[in-house]
Protein backbone atom coordinates (compact mmCIF):
# COMPACT_ATOMS: atom_id res chain seq x y z
CA UNK A 1 0.00 0.00 0.00
CA UNK A 2 1.43 3.24 -0.91
CA UNK A 3 0.91 6.73 0.89
CA UNK A 4 -1.55 8.16 -1.27
CA UNK A 5 -3.73 4.98 -1.37
CA UNK A 6 -3.60 4.87 2.64
CA UNK A 7 -4.88 8.60 2.54
CA UNK A 8 -8.18 8.03 0.65
CA UNK A 9 -9.11 5.67 3.14
CA UNK A 10 -10.94 6.09 6.36
CA UNK A 11 -10.71 3.53 9.10
CA UNK A 12 -14.13 1.20 8.25
CA UNK A 13 -12.47 0.92 4.60
CA UNK A 14 -9.31 -0.26 6.19
CA UNK A 15 -11.05 -2.60 7.89
CA UNK A 16 -12.75 -3.75 5.06
CA UNK A 17 -9.90 -4.26 3.23
CA UNK A 18 -7.84 -6.29 6.34
CA UNK A 19 -11.20 -8.60 6.24
CA UNK A 20 -11.27 -9.18 2.61
CA UNK A 21 -7.45 -10.07 2.72
CA UNK A 22 -6.69 -7.03 0.06
CA UNK A 23 -4.48 -5.52 2.18
CA UNK A 24 -2.92 -6.84 5.60
CA UNK A 25 -2.60 -5.24 9.44
CA UNK A 26 1.34 -4.90 9.20
CA UNK A 27 1.23 -3.38 6.01
CA UNK A 28 -1.27 -0.68 7.02
CA UNK A 29 0.71 -0.23 10.49
CA UNK A 30 4.30 -0.04 8.10
CA UNK A 31 2.62 3.11 5.91
CA UNK A 32 1.18 5.10 9.32
CA UNK A 33 5.31 4.91 10.66
CA UNK A 34 6.45 5.73 7.38
CA UNK A 35 4.05 8.77 7.08
CA UNK A 36 4.56 9.33 10.85
CA UNK A 37 8.51 9.49 10.46
CA UNK A 38 8.17 12.06 7.69
CA UNK A 39 5.47 13.96 9.14
CA UNK A 40 6.04 13.87 13.15
CA UNK A 41 9.17 15.85 13.29
CA UNK A 42 7.11 19.00 11.53
CA UNK A 43 4.33 18.87 13.83
CA UNK A 44 5.14 16.75 17.05
CA UNK A 45 2.15 15.15 17.63
CA UNK A 46 3.48 11.73 18.63
CA UNK A 47 5.28 11.93 22.13
CA UNK A 48 5.75 8.13 22.40
CA UNK A 49 6.15 5.29 19.79
CA UNK A 50 5.49 2.00 20.34
CA UNK A 51 6.60 0.37 16.90
CA UNK A 52 8.00 -2.91 17.92
CA UNK A 53 4.59 -4.12 19.76
CA UNK A 54 1.97 -2.31 17.23
CA UNK A 55 4.11 -4.57 14.88
CA UNK A 56 3.72 -7.99 16.74
CA UNK A 57 0.18 -7.33 16.97
CA UNK A 58 -0.58 -6.34 13.71
CA UNK A 59 0.98 -9.48 12.47
CA UNK A 60 -1.46 -11.38 15.59
CA UNK A 61 -4.69 -9.57 13.40
CA UNK A 62 -6.97 -12.11 13.32
CA UNK A 63 -9.21 -9.47 11.38
CA UNK A 64 -11.96 -9.40 14.02
CA UNK A 65 -13.24 -6.22 15.34
CA UNK A 66 -15.21 -3.60 13.62
CA UNK A 67 -12.00 -1.30 12.99
CA UNK A 68 -9.43 -4.52 13.22
CA UNK A 69 -6.14 -3.59 11.87
CA UNK A 70 -6.70 0.09 11.64
CA UNK A 71 -3.51 2.19 13.07
CA UNK A 72 -4.32 3.94 16.00
CA UNK A 73 -2.69 6.68 18.63
CA UNK A 74 -4.33 7.17 22.10
CA UNK A 75 -4.17 10.45 23.83
CA UNK A 76 -1.76 10.25 26.69
CA UNK A 77 -4.26 11.68 29.16
CA UNK A 78 -6.33 9.44 31.37
CA UNK A 79 -6.14 6.33 28.91
CA UNK A 80 -3.55 4.11 30.90
CA UNK A 81 -1.80 1.47 28.08
CA UNK A 82 -0.32 -1.25 30.31
CA UNK A 83 3.78 -1.40 30.52
CA UNK A 84 3.69 2.04 28.73
CA UNK A 85 5.07 5.59 29.90
CA UNK A 86 2.14 7.83 30.92
CA UNK A 87 2.96 11.25 31.34
CA UNK A 88 0.49 13.69 31.16
CA UNK A 89 1.92 16.47 29.39
CA UNK A 90 4.10 16.39 32.78
CA UNK A 91 7.18 16.80 33.78
CA UNK A 92 6.12 15.19 37.56
CA UNK A 93 5.56 12.41 35.91
CA UNK A 94 8.50 11.20 34.04
CA UNK A 95 9.38 7.44 34.53
CA UNK A 96 5.85 6.16 35.40
CA UNK A 97 4.30 3.30 33.65
CA UNK A 98 1.15 1.73 34.62
CA UNK A 99 0.78 -2.14 35.08
CA UNK A 100 -2.68 -2.24 33.16
CA UNK A 101 -4.88 -0.76 30.88
CA UNK A 102 -7.93 1.65 31.41
CA UNK A 103 -11.20 -0.07 30.28
CA UNK A 104 -11.39 2.02 27.16
CA UNK A 105 -8.39 1.32 26.28
CA UNK A 106 -9.15 -2.40 26.82
CA UNK A 107 -12.02 -1.60 24.91
CA UNK A 108 -10.00 0.27 21.43
CA UNK A 109 -7.92 -3.39 21.39
CA UNK A 110 -11.21 -5.67 21.11
CA UNK A 111 -12.40 -3.23 18.34
CA UNK A 112 -9.39 -4.47 16.58
CA UNK A 113 -7.52 -0.94 16.69
CA UNK A 114 -3.81 -1.52 16.49
CA UNK A 115 -1.76 1.48 18.67
CA UNK A 116 1.36 2.80 17.31
CA UNK A 117 2.18 5.09 20.22
CA UNK A 118 0.74 7.87 22.56
CA UNK A 119 -0.26 11.73 21.39
CA UNK A 120 0.77 14.71 22.68
CA UNK A 121 -1.33 16.98 25.81
CA UNK A 122 -1.11 19.65 27.74
CA UNK A 123 -0.12 19.35 31.25
CA UNK A 124 -3.22 17.30 32.78
CA UNK A 125 -4.80 18.49 29.73
CA UNK A 126 -6.17 22.13 31.57
CA UNK A 127 -5.77 24.32 28.52
CA UNK A 128 -7.11 24.50 24.63
CA UNK A 129 -3.55 24.15 22.86
CA UNK A 130 -1.46 21.94 23.36
CA UNK A 131 2.17 23.35 24.25
CA UNK A 132 3.60 21.44 26.90
CA UNK A 133 7.25 22.29 28.47
CA UNK A 134 7.55 18.37 28.83
CA UNK A 135 7.13 17.69 25.24
CA UNK A 136 6.64 21.29 23.04
CA UNK A 137 3.99 22.52 21.26
CA UNK A 138 2.26 20.56 18.55
CA UNK A 139 1.19 22.06 15.20
CA UNK A 140 -1.46 22.57 13.15
CA UNK A 141 -0.87 20.43 9.96
CA UNK A 142 -2.70 23.22 8.15
CA UNK A 143 -0.42 25.82 9.24
CA UNK A 144 2.86 25.25 11.13
CA UNK A 145 2.85 28.14 13.24
CA UNK A 146 -0.94 27.92 14.40
CA UNK A 147 -2.72 25.48 17.49
CA UNK A 148 -4.49 22.49 16.49
CA UNK A 149 -5.78 22.96 20.06
CA UNK A 150 -5.87 21.26 22.88
CA UNK A 151 -6.00 19.20 25.03
CA UNK A 152 -6.07 16.82 22.41
CA UNK A 153 -4.60 18.52 19.93
CA UNK A 154 -1.47 16.03 19.46
CA UNK A 155 -4.56 13.65 18.23
CA UNK A 156 -6.15 16.04 16.43
CA UNK A 157 -2.93 16.83 14.51
CA UNK A 158 -2.30 13.28 13.82
CA UNK A 159 -5.44 12.68 12.26
CA UNK A 160 -5.44 15.86 10.41
CA UNK A 161 -2.08 15.05 9.39
CA UNK A 162 -2.97 11.55 7.82
CA UNK A 163 -0.87 9.08 9.85
CA UNK A 164 -3.44 7.54 11.43
CA UNK A 165 -7.18 7.68 10.55
CA UNK A 166 -8.63 7.35 14.19
CA UNK A 167 -6.64 9.05 17.28
CA UNK A 168 -7.73 8.93 20.91
CA UNK A 169 -9.23 12.06 22.65
CA UNK A 170 -10.78 13.23 25.79
CA UNK A 171 -13.29 16.57 26.19
CA UNK A 172 -13.61 18.14 29.87
CA UNK A 173 -14.34 21.62 27.96
CA UNK A 174 -14.04 21.33 25.04
CA UNK A 175 -11.01 19.36 24.13
CA UNK A 176 -12.09 16.72 21.66
CA UNK A 177 -14.42 19.42 19.76
CA UNK A 178 -12.14 22.25 19.52
CA UNK A 179 -9.22 20.46 18.22
CA UNK A 180 -11.58 19.18 15.97
CA UNK A 181 -12.30 22.97 14.73
CA UNK A 182 -8.84 23.61 14.64
CA UNK A 183 -7.84 20.47 12.57
CA UNK A 184 -10.79 20.49 10.11
CA UNK A 185 -11.89 16.84 11.99
CA UNK A 186 -15.26 15.42 13.38
CA UNK A 187 -15.12 15.45 16.72
CA UNK A 188 -18.13 14.09 19.11
CA UNK A 189 -18.20 14.85 22.85
CA UNK A 190 -20.47 11.50 23.93
CA UNK A 191 -23.12 12.26 27.01
CA UNK A 192 -22.00 11.79 30.44
CA UNK A 193 -21.97 7.96 31.21
CA UNK A 194 -22.10 6.87 27.76
CA UNK A 195 -18.30 5.60 27.87
CA UNK A 196 -16.56 3.59 30.93
CA UNK A 197 -14.09 5.76 32.65
CA UNK A 198 -12.72 2.79 34.83
CA UNK A 199 -10.86 1.07 36.86
CA UNK A 200 -9.53 4.02 38.02
CA UNK A 201 -12.32 6.36 37.80
CA UNK A 202 -15.92 7.18 38.81
CA UNK A 203 -16.24 10.72 37.60
CA UNK A 204 -13.49 12.83 35.99
CA UNK A 205 -13.74 16.45 36.71
CA UNK A 206 -16.92 15.90 38.33
CA UNK A 207 -18.34 14.33 35.49
CA UNK A 208 -17.26 16.81 33.03
CA UNK A 209 -15.07 14.44 31.43
CA UNK A 210 -15.57 12.29 28.39
CA UNK A 211 -13.48 10.28 26.45
CA UNK A 212 -14.23 9.41 22.56
CA UNK A 213 -12.43 9.79 19.23
CA UNK A 214 -11.14 12.10 16.58
CA UNK A 215 -11.31 11.15 13.05
CA UNK A 216 -11.95 12.43 9.41
CA UNK A 217 -15.32 10.53 8.78
CA UNK A 218 -18.27 10.62 10.83
CA UNK A 219 -19.01 6.89 10.38
CA UNK A 220 -15.54 6.15 12.25
CA UNK A 221 -16.50 8.21 14.84
CA UNK A 222 -20.13 6.14 15.12
CA UNK A 223 -18.08 2.96 14.33
CA UNK A 224 -15.56 3.69 16.94
CA UNK A 225 -18.50 4.74 19.87
CA UNK A 226 -20.60 1.59 18.69
CA UNK A 227 -17.58 -0.41 19.75
CA UNK A 228 -16.83 1.52 23.60
CA UNK A 229 -19.80 2.74 24.60
CA UNK A 230 -21.82 1.18 27.86
CA UNK A 231 -20.47 0.98 31.61
CA UNK A 232 -18.33 -0.71 33.13
CA UNK A 233 -18.15 -2.74 36.71
CA UNK A 234 -19.14 0.43 39.23
CA UNK A 235 -19.58 3.14 36.98
CA UNK A 236 -21.19 5.58 38.58
CA UNK A 237 -23.80 6.82 36.41
CA UNK A 238 -26.78 4.74 34.49
CA UNK A 239 -27.62 6.02 30.64
CA UNK A 240 -30.30 4.79 28.00
CA UNK A 241 -28.13 2.40 25.68
CA UNK A 242 -28.94 3.37 22.11
CA UNK A 243 -31.88 1.37 19.99
CA UNK A 244 -29.77 1.13 17.07
CA UNK A 245 -25.89 0.65 16.36
CA UNK A 246 -24.55 4.56 15.58
CA UNK A 247 -23.50 3.27 12.66
CA UNK A 248 -26.62 2.88 11.31
CA UNK A 249 -28.26 5.88 12.45
CA UNK A 250 -25.71 7.80 9.93
CA UNK A 251 -27.07 6.86 7.17
CA UNK A 252 -30.60 7.74 8.28
CA UNK A 253 -32.36 10.69 7.74
CA UNK A 254 -32.98 12.92 10.76
CA UNK A 255 -36.64 14.23 10.14
CA UNK A 256 -37.54 17.78 9.92
CA UNK A 257 -35.53 18.99 12.98
CA UNK A 258 -36.41 22.56 15.14
CA UNK A 259 -32.39 23.97 15.16
CA UNK A 260 -31.65 26.82 17.12
CA UNK A 261 -28.71 28.96 16.81
CA UNK A 262 -26.39 31.84 17.58
CA UNK A 263 -23.19 33.21 17.09
CA UNK A 264 -22.96 35.53 20.22
CA UNK A 265 -20.58 34.52 23.08
CA UNK A 266 -22.24 33.82 26.53
CA UNK A 267 -19.79 35.36 28.17
CA UNK A 268 -20.60 38.93 25.98
CA UNK A 269 -16.90 38.96 24.34
CA UNK A 270 -16.33 39.43 20.26
CA UNK A 271 -16.69 36.71 17.81
CA UNK A 272 -14.27 36.62 15.17
CA UNK A 273 -16.33 37.67 11.44
CA UNK A 274 -14.85 33.86 9.91
CA UNK A 275 -16.66 32.18 12.85
CA UNK A 276 -19.78 33.96 12.40
CA UNK A 277 -19.84 33.28 8.63
CA UNK A 278 -18.80 29.98 9.29
CA UNK A 279 -21.81 29.47 11.71
CA UNK A 280 -24.13 31.06 9.48
CA UNK A 281 -23.20 29.24 6.50
CA UNK A 282 -23.78 26.00 8.49
CA UNK A 283 -27.42 27.20 9.32
CA UNK A 284 -28.31 28.23 6.21
CA UNK A 285 -27.19 24.69 4.59
CA UNK A 286 -29.58 23.26 7.69
CA UNK A 287 -32.52 24.99 6.33
CA UNK A 288 -31.73 24.20 2.67
CA UNK A 289 -31.94 20.65 4.27
CA UNK A 290 -35.25 21.16 5.27
CA UNK A 291 -35.12 22.09 8.65
CA UNK A 292 -36.58 24.52 11.02
CA UNK A 293 -34.40 27.42 12.09
CA UNK A 294 -34.65 29.78 15.05
CA UNK A 295 -32.05 32.79 15.93
CA UNK A 296 -32.37 32.33 19.69
CA UNK A 297 -29.67 31.22 22.55
CA UNK A 298 -29.62 29.39 25.93
CA UNK A 299 -30.76 31.63 28.60
CA UNK A 300 -27.23 30.97 30.84
CA UNK A 301 -25.38 33.37 32.43
CA UNK A 302 -22.28 33.03 31.07
CA UNK A 303 -19.99 35.14 33.77
CA UNK A 304 -21.52 33.07 36.78
CA UNK A 305 -20.96 29.98 35.05
CA UNK A 306 -17.48 30.13 33.96
CA UNK A 307 -16.69 31.31 37.40
CA UNK A 308 -18.71 27.95 38.99
CA UNK A 309 -16.67 25.91 35.87
CA UNK A 310 -12.98 27.64 37.13
CA UNK A 311 -13.91 26.74 40.69
CA UNK A 312 -14.15 23.75 40.05
CA UNK A 313 -11.13 22.55 37.61
CA UNK A 314 -9.33 24.06 40.72
CA UNK A 315 -10.19 21.81 42.84
CA UNK A 316 -9.63 18.92 40.30
CA UNK A 317 -6.19 20.26 39.63
CA UNK A 318 -5.01 20.48 42.96
CA UNK A 319 -6.47 16.67 43.39
CA UNK A 320 -4.67 15.77 40.48
CA UNK A 321 -1.73 16.94 41.64
CA UNK A 322 -1.70 15.15 44.53
CA UNK A 323 -3.04 11.81 42.75
CA UNK A 324 0.29 12.05 40.64
CA UNK A 325 2.43 12.15 43.46
CA UNK A 326 0.44 9.57 45.19
CA UNK A 327 0.97 7.34 41.80
CA UNK A 328 4.58 7.38 41.22
CA UNK A 329 5.46 7.92 45.63
CA UNK A 330 6.73 11.29 45.40
CA UNK A 331 5.62 14.42 46.90
CA UNK A 332 4.73 17.39 44.23
CA UNK A 333 6.93 20.46 44.20
CA UNK A 334 6.57 23.76 42.39
CA UNK A 335 9.67 23.52 40.02
CA UNK A 336 8.76 20.04 38.15
CA UNK A 337 5.47 21.97 37.22
CA UNK A 338 4.20 24.66 34.87
CA UNK A 339 3.64 27.89 36.61
CA UNK A 340 -0.09 28.09 35.22
CA UNK A 341 -0.87 24.66 36.83
CA UNK A 342 0.77 24.95 40.36
CA UNK A 343 -0.95 27.76 40.32
CA UNK A 344 -4.44 26.54 39.60
CA UNK A 345 -3.17 23.61 41.84
CA UNK A 346 -2.98 26.03 44.75
CA UNK A 347 -5.92 27.47 44.48
CA UNK A 348 -7.79 24.45 44.92
CA UNK A 349 -5.74 23.71 47.54
CA UNK A 350 -7.29 26.99 48.92
CA UNK A 351 -10.72 26.98 47.91
CA UNK A 352 -13.62 26.09 50.61
CA UNK A 353 -16.04 23.28 50.84
CA UNK A 354 -18.94 25.49 50.61
CA UNK A 355 -17.65 27.68 47.69
CA UNK A 356 -16.79 24.12 45.60
CA UNK A 357 -20.66 23.30 46.50
CA UNK A 358 -22.09 26.51 45.65
CA UNK A 359 -19.95 26.00 41.97
CA UNK A 360 -21.43 22.69 41.66
CA UNK A 361 -25.12 24.31 42.42
CA UNK A 362 -24.33 27.14 39.95
CA UNK A 363 -23.50 24.65 37.14
CA UNK A 364 -26.44 22.19 37.85
CA UNK A 365 -28.84 24.98 37.41
CA UNK A 366 -26.78 25.96 34.33
CA UNK A 367 -28.20 21.80 33.37
CA UNK A 368 -31.70 22.79 34.00
CA UNK A 369 -32.08 26.10 31.96
CA UNK A 370 -30.77 24.04 29.48
CA UNK A 371 -32.82 21.07 29.59
CA UNK A 372 -35.70 23.20 29.38
CA UNK A 373 -34.76 24.70 26.29
CA UNK A 374 -33.99 21.79 24.56
CA UNK A 375 -37.84 20.76 25.73
CA UNK A 376 -38.26 23.22 22.46
CA UNK A 377 -35.38 22.93 20.12
CA UNK A 378 -33.99 19.32 19.08
CA UNK A 379 -30.44 21.25 18.49
CA UNK A 380 -28.47 23.74 19.28
CA UNK A 381 -25.60 25.36 16.56
CA UNK A 382 -23.30 27.80 17.87
CA UNK A 383 -19.37 28.26 16.74
CA UNK A 384 -17.12 25.79 18.08
CA UNK A 385 -14.96 28.22 19.23
CA UNK A 386 -14.94 31.93 18.82
CA UNK A 387 -11.44 32.44 16.96
CA UNK A 388 -9.85 30.57 13.95
CA UNK A 389 -6.95 28.31 15.15
CA UNK A 390 -4.71 31.23 16.67
CA UNK A 391 -1.29 31.44 16.61
CA UNK A 392 1.34 29.13 18.99
CA UNK A 393 1.81 30.88 21.90
CA UNK A 394 -1.50 33.66 21.69
CA UNK A 395 -3.13 32.68 24.73
CA UNK A 396 -0.17 31.57 26.67
CA UNK A 397 1.07 34.07 29.75
CA UNK A 398 3.12 36.84 29.54
CA UNK A 399 6.39 37.41 30.04
CA UNK A 400 5.56 39.38 33.40
CA UNK A 401 2.60 37.14 33.84
CA UNK A 402 4.71 34.12 34.03
CA UNK A 403 7.01 35.82 35.98
CA UNK A 404 4.06 36.69 38.83
CA UNK A 405 3.27 33.27 38.44
CA UNK A 406 6.76 32.35 39.32
CA UNK A 407 7.05 34.63 42.10
CA UNK A 408 3.43 34.09 43.97
CA UNK A 409 3.97 29.69 43.49
CA UNK A 410 7.32 30.21 45.52
CA UNK A 411 4.85 31.64 48.39
CA UNK A 412 2.96 28.57 48.04
CA UNK A 413 -0.32 30.13 48.67
CA UNK A 414 -3.70 29.93 47.34
CA UNK A 415 -5.08 33.10 49.02
CA UNK A 416 -2.06 35.51 47.61
CA UNK A 417 -3.23 34.03 44.16
CA UNK A 418 -7.11 34.87 44.99
CA UNK A 419 -5.87 38.34 46.29
CA UNK A 420 -3.95 39.13 42.62
CA UNK A 421 -6.47 38.05 40.83
CA UNK A 422 -4.05 36.92 37.96
CA UNK A 423 -5.69 33.31 36.97
CA UNK A 424 -8.91 35.24 36.86
CA UNK A 425 -7.38 37.51 34.01
CA UNK A 426 -5.64 34.44 32.46
CA UNK A 427 -8.89 32.38 32.57
CA UNK A 428 -10.90 35.58 30.77
CA UNK A 429 -7.98 35.32 27.94
CA UNK A 430 -9.19 31.38 27.51
CA UNK A 431 -12.72 32.06 27.73
CA UNK A 432 -12.95 34.55 25.56
CA UNK A 433 -11.40 32.04 22.61
CA UNK A 434 -12.94 29.29 23.57
CA UNK A 435 -16.99 30.14 25.21
CA UNK A 436 -18.99 28.00 23.32
CA UNK A 437 -18.12 24.31 24.39
CA UNK A 438 -17.39 23.88 28.23
CA UNK A 439 -21.13 24.93 29.15
CA UNK A 440 -22.26 21.18 27.57
CA UNK A 441 -19.23 19.45 29.91
CA UNK A 442 -21.63 21.15 33.09
CA UNK A 443 -24.23 20.00 31.57
CA UNK A 444 -23.42 16.39 30.41
CA UNK A 445 -24.90 16.79 26.63
CA UNK A 446 -23.35 15.16 23.56
CA UNK A 447 -22.08 17.55 21.29
CA UNK A 448 -20.01 17.82 17.98
CA UNK A 449 -17.94 20.07 15.86
CA UNK A 450 -18.50 19.42 12.32
CA UNK A 451 -16.10 20.63 9.71
CA UNK A 452 -18.31 22.65 6.78
CA UNK A 453 -16.16 26.08 6.41
CA UNK A 454 -12.52 27.16 5.67
CA UNK A 455 -11.64 30.62 5.82
CA UNK A 456 -10.00 32.65 2.94
CA UNK A 457 -6.42 31.68 4.60
CA UNK A 458 -6.37 28.39 4.26
CA UNK A 459 -7.86 27.27 8.31
CA UNK A 460 -10.99 25.04 8.97
CA UNK A 461 -13.35 26.83 10.77
CA UNK A 462 -15.92 24.33 12.83
CA UNK A 463 -19.43 24.70 13.95
CA UNK A 464 -20.25 22.90 16.86
CA UNK A 465 -23.71 21.24 17.19
CA UNK A 466 -25.01 20.20 20.48
CA UNK A 467 -27.98 17.71 21.03
CA UNK A 468 -30.09 16.43 24.26
CA UNK A 469 -28.75 14.44 26.92
CA UNK A 470 -28.29 10.83 25.45
CA UNK A 471 -29.41 11.44 21.97
CA UNK A 472 -26.15 11.12 20.32
CA UNK A 473 -28.13 9.27 17.33
CA UNK A 474 -29.71 12.55 16.35
CA UNK A 475 -26.11 14.14 15.94
CA UNK A 476 -25.16 11.73 13.77
CA UNK A 477 -28.05 11.42 11.62
CA UNK A 478 -27.37 15.47 11.13
CA UNK A 479 -23.43 14.42 11.04
CA UNK A 480 -24.16 12.12 8.23
CA UNK A 481 -26.93 14.43 6.24
CA UNK A 482 -23.93 17.21 6.59
CA UNK A 483 -21.40 14.94 5.59
CA UNK A 484 -23.17 14.19 2.28
CA UNK A 485 -24.20 17.78 1.34
CA UNK A 486 -20.82 19.34 1.83
CA UNK A 487 -18.06 16.34 1.88
CA UNK A 488 -14.45 17.25 3.79
CA UNK A 489 -13.16 14.24 3.70
CA UNK A 490 -11.00 14.76 0.64
CA UNK A 491 -10.12 18.20 1.88
CA UNK A 492 -6.30 17.57 3.15
CA UNK A 493 -3.72 20.27 4.94
CA UNK A 494 -0.83 22.10 2.59
CA UNK A 495 1.56 19.81 4.25
CA UNK A 496 -0.19 16.15 3.15
CA UNK A 497 -0.22 17.22 -0.06
CA UNK A 498 3.43 18.41 -0.18
CA UNK A 499 4.82 14.56 1.74
CA UNK A 500 5.97 12.00 -0.21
Amino acid sequence: MNSADYDRLDGLAMADLVRAGQVTARELVDTAMARADVLNPRINAIIHRMDAEARAEADQATGLGPLAGVPFLVKDLIQLVKNQPFRAGSRFLEGFVPDHDTELMGRFRQAGLITLGKTNTPEFGLTPYTEPVAFGPTRNPWNLARTPGGSSGGSAAAVAAGIVPIAGGGDGGGSIRIPASCCGLFGLKPSRGRMPTGPDYGEIWLGAVVDHVLTRSVRDSAAALDATHGPDVGAPYGIAPPTRPYLYEVDQLPGRLTVAWTDRSPYGGPVHPDCVAAVRDSVALLEQLGHVVVETRPPVDGPTFAKAFLTMVCSECAADVQDAGRAIGKKPTRPVFEPATWALHLLGKAIRADELSTALRQMNTTSRAMGRFFTQHDLLVTPTIAVPPFEIGALQPSRVERATLEVLGRAGSGRLFRLARLLDRLAAKVFEAVPFTAIFNATGQPAMSVPLSWNADGLPIGTQIVGRFGDEATLFRVAGQLERARPWFERRPPLVRESP
